[in-house]
């Protein structure tokens, strides 16, 4: 890649710019009346360069007297490929003539095909390392970098990029890094890891950029990808497209072509109510308004027609009356219109009122009659709004009867005495809302609102008040015989506090099945991101076995409390927007009285991950989660479901955890571990996991580890691999 070149090579030569100019007065000649018919541009001037209309105080041509003044002058210069001519602003640097391409003009700006500085680390000796990749106008242009619309971007793994002002001070910087692979780099992210943007400062009239290589010391940490880019441009049209940039040969091409450098252009150098004290120099003609260009940072101002006129406000003798009236198809008014400097009248026929518009009150007939027909029409209306009013009434006196039975029925003045005796507890006491406001959250439990379903319920996104979105659990069924233990184990959930444990929020009580209020957890469930079609782009070693701590740490805890899952699976697993673990649904769990190892209960659960010995013997202890707990292990290690189809007897399924274990006992553990796995982590690590895995699937109860145990030997494996990372 050659060294950089100013807006796709555009480098101007006397003879190129003297051409342009004799082609120029060629086109000065034309008759005027062919230009007359725009208002936009001086009479006798060029209209369009190409497909771009050049308005005044823009002109084309060097000293024409199509512009204001030179600086506003615009250079047209015909396409090399045969395309459409090009808008180039020229300025002069270092004794070279050169030119950037206008894309668009309008009234407070102008878009330039932007510039790219890179540095390429297969480049020669030809191709400085360091260097400033642009420089742009001087502190006499009526034309500043816009700070709104620009921003400085760097894109690469190693790179540092300075931002100059005129007198060579560095008054920005910002730095792209990234890991080995570029594995942490995220697509459409850019807060510097593989890409960097940073805030452009008011009042730029004159900047350069440069592109340094970050220095480390740690060389193979860095992933080396082919170049570094650092650009200004308009930070609505750049998107950064994560890893793929930094192989993409036409990223420069692409840059140049769709992100544009955004300029603030004004006229004069002082404010309206100074510049219009000087009548021979002041831009705004008639009928006209004057603004301060206060974005800029530089000063000057704008001129804008007034309100009922149109026109150029910078060309004499200024913006001219718009004519509402002259097409009677497309009137304003609904009879009679009369156009005004500025403005237009209405008036309505005999016998009719008002001011005509048709934007406005409009022309009414006034007569008894039509009082009359008012009269019956608005006491047959309100008649009718009584009637309704009064159903409506009687219908709402039976819903909160009906509600009042369901509180009561559902335990509520038994939640309402666990609430008071616990108000002086320092912990958030749990928050009771009303089926109204759990309507309102979830749109009426709209089909639409559903975010999740399975045997016990359906799972509703909502969004509260303040704008809190939450998950709201409307369950299927509810054991009456069993709502003292629901109350008390709602209570202790609502007072869990775990980083990796989905808060319950609260509940509603108002139903005839109680409604259970979570924070709402946005990514899916695990289940999902581990059995998608295609690779997961989280899907790593380091990843899984954070995420099996994490999970392994919050049903440790909530053994500690003591309370028994029941139903763990890698769908009850929530992955929030940076993938970090979130338990959820509680549905089947039950809290173990104190000085009890287990409870005798109807036997519940998922196929797949259901505890042998428990689905027996119908004794739920602290082990059957764990072994479940196992059966998620092996899914994240595997990625396989917890029940195996025979792709050769659809008819015929296999255990996933009956068949890791054999696995292991065969001495076959890579052949069924996940082939990303075994390439990224060391044996010793494998080993050590799946041993863990093969203790937490044993038949008997009494030979699996505690949870706490299993949290403990996956924080050691997960501490070592952080310090080897």
């Amino acid at each position: 890649m050659s060294s950089f070149t100013v807006s796709e090579s555009v480098t101007g030569t006397i003879l190129v710019v003297l051409l342009g100019a004799m082609i120029l007065q060629v086109w000065s000649l034309a008759p005027t009346t062919m230009l007359s018919a725009s208002t936009t541009t001086k009479p006798g001037c060029l209209r369009k360069c190409g497909n771009l209309t050049i308005p005044y105080p823009f002109g084309v041509g060097f000293s024409a007297g199509c512009s204001r003044s030179m600086w506003y002058d615009i250079f047209c210069m015909d396409s090399s490929n045969g395309g459409p001519p090009r808008a180039m602003i020229p300025w002069l640097k270092d004794g070279r003539d050169n030119a950037m391409e206008i894309l668009e003009i309008t009234e407070t700006q102008i878009r330039l095909k932007n510039q790219v500085a890179y540095r390429c680390l297969n480049s020669t000796a030809d191709t400085p390392s360091h260097f400033r990749s642009f420089e742009f106008f001087n502190s006499s242009a009526p034309f500043v970098l816009s700070s709104k619309s620009n921003k400085l971007f760097v894109i690469g793994c190693h790179d540092l990029s300075r931002f100059y002002d005129r007198s060579d001070d560095v008054i920005r910087s910002c730095t792209a890094k990234c890991k080995a692979e570029a594995t942490n780099v995220v697509a459409g992210e850019c807060q510097g890891i593989g890409c960097c943007q940073d805030i452009i400062p008011t009042g730029m009239r004159s900047f350069s950029v440069t592109l340094d290589q970050v220095q480390t010391n740690n060389t193979s940490t860095i992933f080396n990808q082919p170049c570094g880019y650092a650009f200004v441009g308009d930070q609505e049209k750049f998107k950064f497209r994560g890893a793929v940039d930094f192989d993409d040969p036409n990223f420069v091409k692409r840059i140049i072509t769709d992100v544009p450098m955004v300029l603030d252009w004004v006229v004069g150098d002082h404010k309206c109510a100074q510049a219009q004290q000087d009548r021979a120099s002041y831009a705004c003609q008639q009928n006209t308004t004057c603004t301060d260009a206060t974005e800029s940072g530089i000063g000057g101002y704008r001129c804008s027609c007034r309100p009922g006129y149109q026109g150029n406000p910078y060309l004499t003798p200024g913006c001219s009356d718009v004519n509402e009236c002259e097409d009677p198809s497309n009137s304003p008014c609904y009879n009679s219109c009369i156009n005004t400097q500025g403005n237009y009248t209405c008036s309505c026929p005999s016998g009719h009122s008002g001011d005509g518009r048709k934007d406005g009150t409009g022309c009414n007939p006034h007569f008894p009659v039509l009082k009359f027909a008012l009269g019956i029409g608005f006491g047959t209306l309100f008649l009718l709004i009584g009637i309704s009013w009064l159903c409506l009434a009687i219908r709402k006196r039976r819903g909160i009867k009906r509600k009042e039975i369901f509180f009561q029925k559902n335990g509520g003045q038994l939640l309402k005495q666990l609430i008071s005796s616990n108000k002086e507890d320092d912990m958030e006491q749990i928050k009771v809302f009303t089926m109204r406001e759990l309507k309102v959250a979830t749109q009426n439990f709209s089909e639409k609102s559903i975010v999740g379903q399975g045997g016990y319920g359906t799972v509703y996104m909502g969004v509260l008040p303040n704008n809190e979105t939450v998950a709201v659990k409307k369950s299927k069924f509810m054991d009456q015989s069993q709502i003292e233990q629901f109350i008390n184990e709602l209570v202790i959930l609502a007072r869990t506090r775990h980083p990796n444990v989905v808060r319950l929020l609260g509940c509603c009580l108002e139903a005839e099945v109680p409604l259970l209020v979570y924070e709402f957890i946005s990514n899916g469930t695990l289940y999902d991101h581990i059995n998608r079609t295609e690779e997961p782009s989280w899907y790593c070693w380091t990843n899984c076995l954070r995420i099996a701590t994490e999970s392994a740490n919050a049903f440790a805890y909530l053994h500690s409390i003591p309370i028994i899952h029941r139903d763990i699976k890698s769908a009850n697993i929530l992955l929030d927007d940076s993938y970090i673990t979130k338990v959820s649904d509680f549905g089947a769990s039950r809290l173990i009285p104190l000085n009890d190892t287990h409870l005798s209960t109807v036997v519940q659960g998922t196929l797949g991950y259901l505890d042998p010995e428990y689905f027996y013997s119908s004794q739920l202890t602290e082990k059957s989660d764990v072994y479940s707990y196992g059966v998620v292990l092996t899914e994240l290690l595997t990625r396989a479901r917890p029940i195996l189809i025979d792709t050769r007897n659809e008819e015929r399924s296999y255990n996933l955890a009956a068949y890791f274990v054999k696995g292991m006992e065969e001495g076959n553990l890579f052949n069924i571990l996940d082939s990303k796995l075994v390439a990224e982590a060391s044996q010793e690590q494998l080993f050590s996991i799946a041993k863990l895995v093969q203790k937490c699937l044993s038949v008997k109860g009494e030979d699996r580890p505690t949870m706490k145990k299993v949290a403990t030997e996956l924080e050691e494996l997960w501490t070592l691999q952080s310090q080897t990372a």
